[in-house]
């Protein structure tokens, strides 16, 4: 299943990209389901970001590919310890400039044991990821 939220931000693509670290990861978890953060090492190629979500259940990722062009700024984390309830998880993560502005590209392609359950989760991590929307927007990028 493929799920892909778009962000623009009024700020330097550059500098979004520089803001990706713990304290954005931190400020993007949302309230429900609550999530510890056990090890976040970056966003570059074999870093690891792991944490726990309620009850105990372990998520953790690797940055399997990172890369910039003059335009685009990019990294993928791929499930390697996932929830019961995924089989699969990639996450690209695309910053791209549009001059004045920044386009943050949330591409997510998962999978579940079951078809029904893909479906299932859709609107859930819908709601995930849109939570973020509002807090990239106000987030304070030069200060991260």
């Amino acid at each position: 299943m493929k799920l892909i939220l778009k962000i623009t931000v009024p700020e330097h693509y550059q500098t979004i990209a520089a803001g990706f670290n713990k304290k954005l990861f931190l400020a993007l978890a949302p309230p429900f389901p609550p999530i510890k953060l056990l090890r976040f090492d970056g966003c570059q190629t074999n870093d690891i970001v792991h944490l726990q979500l309620l009850g105990g259940i372990d998520w953790a990722s690797k940055i399997t590919e990172h890369g910039a062009t003059s335009q685009e700024i990019w990294f993928v984390d791929q499930g390697t310890t996932l929830p019961f309830f995924l089989t699969s998880w990639i996450h690209k993560h695309r910053i791209i400039n549009q001059q004045k502005n920044t386009l943050i590209i949330e591409d997510i392609t998962y999978k579940s044991p079951f078809l029904w359950l893909d479906y299932l989760l859709y609107p859930l991590l819908w709601l995930q990821f849109a939570y973020r929307i509002p807090i990239y927007k106000r987030y304070n990028w030069k200060n991260s």
